[in-house]
């Protein structure tokens, strides 16, 4: 087994201010947490750090903080997708200068591309940088999916795209990518309440959201199946549901980044149209669920 991608690569929140600014000191403090609990890699910049709102500069200074403050103790895969593929190729070399280890391209949102133009879309990036490249392929937010045989025909034409970020929500088709990969491709789940059921059919981890605040509860979870404990995992994975279920209350990231700010790690700042929770029951529906699972305050 030689694939370059494996165990729980966190997608970071991007921690603003009260008054709306990138908190440069809260990211530093997240991303030391999660290096101390054994996290795999950071993903700045993907749906969970909010990247839509973030301005071009804001994108590049997320990814430079990520890079300086990781320091090489883990990978960071930087979120640098684009509906435009001129723009996705700026911020795709970009994120290469500020010493990202690999990148994470969403699939072109809004417009629609026929497979043929995502093949070609993806290539273009491929082409335009030195680094391994992820497709993160995610129907629900961008209108579109990457079928299979678009995927397998990248994986051979283009050697450094390496892995995919499979949130299409489907495991049928989950599956269908991991019995077709090439020997070096990684798949890993871009849903937490998903993940186990990719680990046991041959997957290789997950891009979480939860673990933003229970890193050291999802390494033991995706390293308990990778291990194949899968008894164990399955343990972890039924404790840990119904907070993977609350992530999806509203929509993502303002359930965990309003559980970050409940447990100190950040303030509850969004960037709108993002916004806090619109119904008020889903606050203490959260705390319950928080307490129960022992997600740990901020120090």
């Amino acid at each position: 087994m030689n694939r370059p991608f494996r165990g729980v690569y966190t997608a970071i929140i991007t921690p603003f201010t009260k008054t709306g600014n990138v908190d440069e000191e809260g990211l530093q403090r997240i991303i030391e947490d999660q290096i101390q609990n054994g996290i795999d890699g950071l993903v700045p910049c993907g749906t969970t750090g909010e990247s839509p709102t973030l301005s071009h500069e804001e994108h590049d200074q997320v990814i430079e903080l990520t890079v300086k403050y990781a320091n090489g103790r883990v990978p960071v895969i930087a979120g640098t997708g684009s509906n435009a593929t001129s723009e996705a190729i700026r911020l795709s070399k970009h994120a290469q200068e500020a010493g990202v280890d690999a990148l994470l391209q969403v699939n072109p949102y809004y417009n629609k591309p026929t497979q043929r133009g995502l093949y070609l879309h993806f290539k273009a990036i491929a082409d335009a940088v030195d680094l391994p490249v992820l497709v993160y392929n995610i129907k629900g937010r961008t209108g579109i999916n990457v079928e299979t045989p678009t995927l397998v025909k990248l994986m051979n034409d283009c050697d450094n795209i390496q892995g995919v970020k499979e949130a299409s929500g489907s495991l049928d088709q989950m599956k269908e990518v991991i019995q077709n990969r090439s020997n070096g491709f990684s798949v890993l789940s871009g849903d937490d309440n998903m993940t186990l059921s990719l680990l046991q059919a041959g997957g290789d981890g997950v891009v979480s959201v939860a673990s933003n605040l229970i890193p050291r509860q999802m390494v033991d979870f995706v390293h308990a199946a990778l291990d194949g404990n899968f008894d164990q995992a399955q343990k972890e994975e039924d404790r840990l549901m119904e907070f993977f279920k609350a992530l999806f209350l509203e929509t993502n990231p303002i359930p965990i980044k309003t559980a970050m700010a409940m447990r100190g790690w950040c303030e509850e700042s969004f960037r709108l149209p993002m916004c806090g929770f619109s119904d008020d029951s889903h606050y203490k529906t959260l705390e319950g669920i928080l307490d129960r699972i022992g997600a740990p305050k901020a120090q």
